[in-house]
């Protein structure tokens, strides 16, 4: 719980300093500039890995697969959209990577492998027998 807090409140610190540090050396107005335009040019290759995204998904139902991968990706490009959308640059650098696919992979490929991980390490097993009533009245 702390350490989401401390995520929250640090977020929003690191993109002031970074906006401030940048508008001392490119100006305000640029810096303004530079903030619309990394969301604008980011939400629209986030459109276009997302359509591409779709495409692949229905590629995979037409071959009678489940398309997770696709479902996954799509999820994380929305998130990219996301962090594209919010003013500043450690997002903004952020929601770049999530778009770039094979950036994307690395990043889905080590987040699944950590859920893997914990879901094989559980011992969620419980053994037993199953006793049928009405069965056992049945051959009496």
């Amino acid at each position: 719980m702390n350490a989401v807090i401390l995520f929250i409140i640090s977020i929003p610190l690191i993109e002031i300093y970074l906006m401030i540090k940048v508008g001392g050396v490119i100006g305000a107005i640029n810096t303004i500039f530079l903030i619309f335009f990394t969301a604008i040019t980011g939400i629209y290759f986030a459109k276009l890995a997302g359509l591409s995204e779709i495409k692949s998904g229905l590629n995979q139902i037409v071959k009678n697969e489940m398309p997770i991968y696709e479902i996954i990706s799509g999820a994380a490009l929305a998130f990219a959209a996301l962090l594209l959308i919010i003013p500043g640059f450690l997002t903004d650098v952020f929601g770049f990577l999530l778009i770039i696919p094979f950036t994307r992979k690395f990043f889905i490929s080590s987040i699944s492998s950590k859920f893997k991980n914990r879901r094989n390490n559980s011992d969620n097993i419980i053994e037993g027998s199953i006793n049928d009533d009405e069965q056992n009245k049945k051959d009496q």
